[in-house]
């Protein structure tokens, strides 16, 4: 297989933005005990491909990619094609997955993710009927490894992450086999996402190019719909919007989720402070910076006036200037961190005050799992099947964030019983094993459906 290019010498980013990764099993920790009997008619072949490898995971795309997919590969037969940004290990990437892949590829990427290329790649952009997504994702050796692959080995299931990927040629089989079914997860309804980003970026070229290329999103991602035999999404909002376009669409809900084995109160994590309130993620994602600018400039100086006590930490790789500003000795900014659980284990509060987004977020759902009390923007937990009041608070004003920020730090009782309460409906319905097996049901659902025609 000439094309296939294995992991090299590409240099490592360093520690992972949020949580270094599991040390134990992570097969082992996504299926527990109680896990369903599986014959040898339910075993599938499956291939993984996506936009990045899945591990070591650095933020949340990966850690829904490689949560998935461990789990899958504990009763599945799952080999696993990815591009590489030249910022990430290979090696180490491709070393991560062998954990449990059965074959990993890793192809390099192009280097445009900042800078003059991808200024260049977005103003080519403009002038063509495809989006800069499709331009940057369109990589010749992905699509010939793609094509060793399927015509070497009879797959069940192609499973593609993000619509920008949804171009590929894959119905491709061996000879004396049937072509796979293929599926799309999408992490967000993308050309929504670069919608509510048209009118938010300051800069006439930026603002003219996601004004062209968010309809060129979405007739590429709308078109992956039809295409494919089934699509996931993390929210039922998403799904219902993606229906409402497409009535006929196959489709099921896989939320993001979380290994409850690893992100849980632990007795060695240090005691809350009572006084930090936590943001984390990475602030190079627009729906992150956005957020995180928003709390710092109408709400943290309200909270600031009421609680004088609290404090404020932000756990994220590449922090901007314009959130580096606020720096001062009671905000203080990490940057990259080993493991986020003593972070979140240490704060009074966690936070989710986006205003941009889709799908669901995984910092609500780790932060939950870690038993902590959570307020959020109505769209940061959409999607998140939590009762406010119960399980989360929910603020979308100022006004109204900064007192709910500041009712649980001043009641210790109300951010015990939200972080039980949030802990409880984790592992009731958020974890990667409760996830991978709704994903394995739509497999075989629509694999029976097309075995009838």
């Amino acid at each position: 297989m000439p094309h296939i290019v294995h992991a090299g010498s590409h240099s490592s980013i360093g520690r992972p933005e949020s949580h270094a990764e599991p040390r134990h099993d992570l097969r082992a920790a996504c299926y527990g005990r109680g896990q369903r009997a599986l014959t040898v008619s339910q075993r599938l072949s499956i291939l993984s491909v996506s936009p990045f490898p899945a591990s070591p995971p650095t933020f949340g795309a990966q850690r829904r990619i490689q949560g998935l997919v461990a789990s899958l590969a504990l009763k599945h037969d799952v080999d696993a094609v990815a591009l590489v940004p030249p910022e990430l290990d290979a090696a180490a990437s491709e070393r991560a997955m062998r954990g449990y892949c059965r074959k990993v590829f890793v192809i390099p990427a192009a280097p445009t993710a900042a800078g003059f290329a991808k200024r260049w790649l977005q103003l080519r952009s403009l002038f063509s009927p495809w989006s800069f997504e499709h331009h940057h994702f369109s990589v010749p050796a992905l699509q010939a490894v793609l094509d060793d692959l399927l015509v070497e080995r009879r797959y069940d299931v192609v499973s593609v992450a993000f619509c920008f990927l949804g171009h590929y040629q894959l119905r491709r089989a061996p000879q004396t086999g049937q072509p796979p079914a293929l599926f799309l997860d999408e992490h967000n309804i993308e050309y929504d996402l670069s919608r509510q980003m048209m009118g938010k970026n300051r800069g006439i070229g930026r603002s003219l190019h996601h004004a062209l290329n968010w309809r060129k999103v979405r007739h590429e991602e709308v078109a992956a719909w039809r295409r494919f035999d089934g699509v996931t999404f993390t929210s039922a909002p998403d799904q219902m919007r993606a229906r409402a376009v497409v009535p006929s669409l196959r489709s099921r809900v896989v939320p993001n989720a979380v290994d409850v084995e690893f992100f849980r109160p632990r007795p060695e994590d240090p005691l809350s402070d009572a006084r930090t309130v936590l943001f984390f993620g990475t602030l190079n994602y627009f729906p992150n910076l956005e957020g995180v600018l928003y709390f710092l400039r109408e709400i943290w100086p309200r909270l600031s006036e009421s609680h004088p006590e609290a404090r404020l930490k932000i756990v994220g790789a590449a922090p901007p200037p314009e959130v580096l500003a606020y720096r001062s000795p009671r905000v203080e900014l990490t940057g990259l961190v080993d493991d986020l659980r003593p972070h979140l284990a240490q704060a009074a509060v966690a936070i989710a005050p986006l205003l941009v987004g889709g799908g669901t977020r995984l910092k609500i759902v780790e932060a939950m799992a870690m038993a902590k009390a959570v307020v959020s923007t109505s769209l940061g937990a959409e999607g998140i099947a939590a009762t406010p009041d119960k399980q989360i608070l929910i603020a979308d004003t100022p006004e109204s964030f900064a007192a709910a920020v500041g009712r649980a730090l001043d009641n210790a009782g109300l951010r015990a019983s939200l972080g039980q309460a949030a802990r409880a409906l984790v592992e009731q319905r958020y974890s990667w094993q409760v996830a991978a097996e709704s994903l394995e049901d739509f497999f075989h659902e629509v694999l029976t459906s097309k075995a009838r025609l």
